[in-house]
């Protein structure tokens, strides 16, 4: 079991429901906790469970407008230029395809994210839990990661700590504390035909305990 501190001036764990518009969630997602461990750590030994997410900041949004670029160089034609050697046609003007896009964040967040991992069929002889458990720790500790994680958007970049001590306690006022989110987005079922999955969440004084959440079932 390992304890993350992570927080950042903003956040946007955007809701599947809304198509073009950015609207995130109340807190964190499940499936946005386990992309911050694996930025920290990931082999293909290991994958990670989150257990629970505890939010220590009051929950506050804020609008605002984001320029983004609406297409991306296809895939396949990405793949002829590297056979080719060559970066001929595979720019983008962005000036020419630009869209301006609403969104709707959170600001000034603070989380801390329980999880554990497990080993899978992946795992070598010299994989063991101990080994990783060690390797996210060391790493965590020193603030290295494979690259920078995010919470729910690429700009919206996280700072983190390894939590070693006692979890702090959350600032939610006594409306917030204790609520009922609906069905959120759990996880993508990658080895299903990327199913999205949703689990009802649960906000019991600062936490969503995903250990409760699990057993009740998932939906799709």
């Amino acid at each position: 079991m390992i304890a993350l501190h992570v927080w950042g001036d903003f956040a946007c764990f955007t809701r599947p429901e809304m198509k073009v518009e950015r609207v995130s969630y109340d807190v964190m997602t499940p499936s946005a906790a386990r992309g911050i461990l694996e930025a920290i750590h990931w082999k293909p030994a290991i994958a990670w469970t989150i257990d629970r997410i505890h939010v220590l900041k009051p929950i506050r949004f804020q609008t605002f407008r984001r320029n983004e670029v609406g297409s991306k160089v296809p895939a396949q034609k990405a793949r002829t230029g590297m056979n080719r050697g060559s970066l001929e046609g595979l720019g983008l003007a962005i000036d020419e395809d630009r869209q301006q896009r609403a969104s709707i964040a959170l600001r000034e967040v603070a989380y801390v994210i329980e999880a554990h991992f497990e080993l899978t069929g992946k795992a070598n002889d010299d994989d063991s839990p101990a080994k990783h458990h060690e390797m996210f720790t060391r790493r965590a500790a020193k603030g290295q990661c494979f690259h920078r994680p995010c919470l729910g958007c690429r700009e919206f970049t996280a700072d983190f700590e390894l939590i070693e001590g006692a979890i702090p306690r959350h600032q939610l006022p006594d409306d917030q504390a204790n609520r009922d989110f609906g069905w959120m987005l759990y996880d993508i079922d990658f080895k299903n035909d990327k199913r999205a999955l949703f689990f009802r969440a649960q906000l019991e004084n600062g936490v969503i305990d995903l250990t409760k959440a699990r057993p009740e079932g998932l939906a799709s």
